[in-house]
């Protein structure tokens, strides 16, 4: 069960709160993050596949179609209506949010790339959430967020 409270904090900011409770135990996660609703974010979609079965994919369409800049990166190239999807490791300026689809066994070749982004925050989507980089990111001043970016935006707290 997860427990999503949205509240205004000012003309286009909200505070999220969100509680996770998984198999009927104690909370598991508990995150509390003020975002400006409006304002467009440069996103790295890393694990971007052009199978619209996936997440990634979704959430990339989704991105796109609320405004945000998109940037894909993935195991294979292809591309997302129109945009390319990358392998490797790109020199990608002015990235604000990450949007983590790979599974926390594939994450640590991404590691330091992503602290070479400096983005501001990393969204752990369902499956990829990961305790041990979410606190590394945190030490570095990387605002780690367990959440889902499909739900974050269709609640509008993206």
């Amino acid at each position: 069960m997860v427990l999503l409270t949205l509240e205004t904090a000012g003309a286009s900011a909200l505070l999220m709160r969100m509680t996770a409770v998984v198999g009927g135990g104690l909370p598991r996660t508990t995150t509390t993050t003020r975002m400006d609703a409006a304002e467009p974010k440069k996103t790295l979609v890393i694990g971007a596949t052009e199978n619209r079965d996936r997440y990634a994919n979704r959430a990339a369409h989704s991105l796109l179609q609320r405004g945000h800049a998109i940037e894909l990166l993935g195991l294979r190239e292809g591309e997302i209506d129109g945009r390319p999807i990358r392998t490797g490791q790109p020199d990608l300026p002015g990235i604000d949010t990450v949007t983590m689809y790979v599974s926390p066994r594939n994450q640590p070749v991404f590691y330091e790339y992503i602290r070479q982004l400096k983005p501001r925050r990393v969204i752990f989507n369902p499956g990829a959430e990961n305790p041990d980089f979410a606190r590394e990111l945190r030490n570095d001043g990387i605002e780690p967020i367990d959440a889902c970016t499909l739900v974050m935006l269709s609640v509008g707290t993206y």
